[in-house]
């Protein structure tokens, strides 16, 4: 009998939606004022002249059309170009907060139970609006939860890490019901004065209710079969704020302090590590990739996906087989796996095999092997 069972997701979408057509306007406006400007510097070459963008480009480059943000108005702002989200007062539930009781109370309709059931939360996403109190605790206090809960964080991959930590803790006895919960606001980490990295994330908040499988009715959600990680240290992804930055005044590495990625190291370097770890893991659960029914992959860049998929299946993936959400949310960062699982698994039969996996940065890689109930 599995160890525990997913018997739920929920998802908060924001209401606001950027198309590409949009981005690319408020973005070409501002290299078009940037370079005006600095055009005296420019042509004596001590600054380099913005390029613009394009719709065409965004698409070819990624899949992506739309992203879902948490606020519109600055990131289209010529002026501005980052989301404007104003720090709550102490006495109101945070930002965060808000995203993950709106994602599980979601969740925890669809699983048939009440908050009260939960004995843990653990919050698991790239960036936390602050190091502490945890999020989670929070969260835990919003939804009046008894037990335990905590942060953690390992990029694109939390939400994958943290079902192994929910699983464990199902496990060892500490808990029957974990609540994880995956609340990005990916849109404040991202540059948006950067070609090649503007279009790239959205904002949204994922939650998946982990439970011991004798709480769960027959027939109802995912057997987890296996997890398995990995993580090799890698600078080609990388975001360096943080507390110590109040403590740096040499004005070096500005740009860091946000996302930054070399793009094209991470395709070579990833895809084949990815495909690689699939394969070892089905293997080890005595699994064919041709029982695969489904591959929950993250949803960072469409040519990568697609190419994950045909090492990992030995051709081309067939409609429905490796489902795409980057077209409406672009990059979720860990939230993207979960939504593309919450919204591709209705069709599937009892019995049928699924793998929800995770990559980006560190490297890390999360892979959670399940089956329909």
């Amino acid at each position: 009998m599995s160890s525990a069972v997913i018997s739920a997701t929920g998802l908060f979408s924001p209401p606001s939606v950027i198309d590409n057509d949009e981005l690319v306007e408020a973005f070409n406006a501002y290299v078009e004022r940037h370079n005006e400007r600095n055009a005296d510097a420019i042509e004596r070459g001590d600054v380099e002249a913005l390029q613009p963008s394009s719709s065409a480009f965004i698409e070819k480059a990624s899949g992506i059309k739309r992203r879902h943000v948490m606020d519109k108005e600055g990131i289209l702002d010529p002026e501005r170009m980052k989301p404007s989200i104003p720090q709550r007062p102490n006495s109101d539930y945070g930002i965060q907060c808000e995203m993950s009781v709106k994602a599980t109370n979601q969740a925890l309709e669809r699983a048939g139970i009440r908050a009260e059931d939960l004995d843990a939360v653990i919050v698991a996403c790239s960036n936390l609006e602050r190091p502490y109190p945890a999020v989670a605790v929070e969260v835990q206090d919003a939804l009046g939860v008894e037990g335990f809960a905590y942060d953690m964080n390992v990029a694109c991959s939390s939400a994958t890490f943290g079902i192994q930590n929910a699983v464990d803790a199902i496990n060892n006895g500490h808990a029957r019901t974990v609540l994880v919960v995956n609340p990005e606001i990916c849109s404040a980490h991202l540059n948006f004065c950067d070609r090649d990295s503007h279009f790239i994330f959205g904002d949204a908040c994922t939650a998946i209710i982990v439970q011991h499988p004798d709480d769960v009715p027959a027939g109802r959600g995912f057997e987890v079969l296996g997890t398995r990680l990995k993580t090799r240290f890698s600078n080609n992804i990388r975001n360096n704020f943080g507390f110590l930055n109040r403590a740096d005044e040499s004005g070096i590495g500005q740009a860091d302090k946000l996302f930054v990625q070399e793009g094209r190291k991470v395709f070579k370097e990833v895809s084949p590590l990815v495909a690689e770890l699939i394969g070892e893991h089905l293997g080890a659960l005595g699994l064919g990739t041709d029982q695969l029914r489904r591959m929950w992959l993250h949803q960072a860049n469409l040519n990568m996906n697609e190419l994950i998929a045909k090492r990992v299946l030995g051709r081309d993936a067939e409609a429905g087989e490796a489902p795409v959400i980057l077209d409406e949310y672009a990059n979720t960062s860990s939230a993207g796996s979960i939504i593309a699982f919450d919204q591709y698994q209705a069709d599937l039969n009892s019995g049928d095999y699924g793998i929800i996996c995770s990559f980006g940065a560190g490297y890390s890689i999360g892979n959670v092997v399940v089956r329909k109930r």
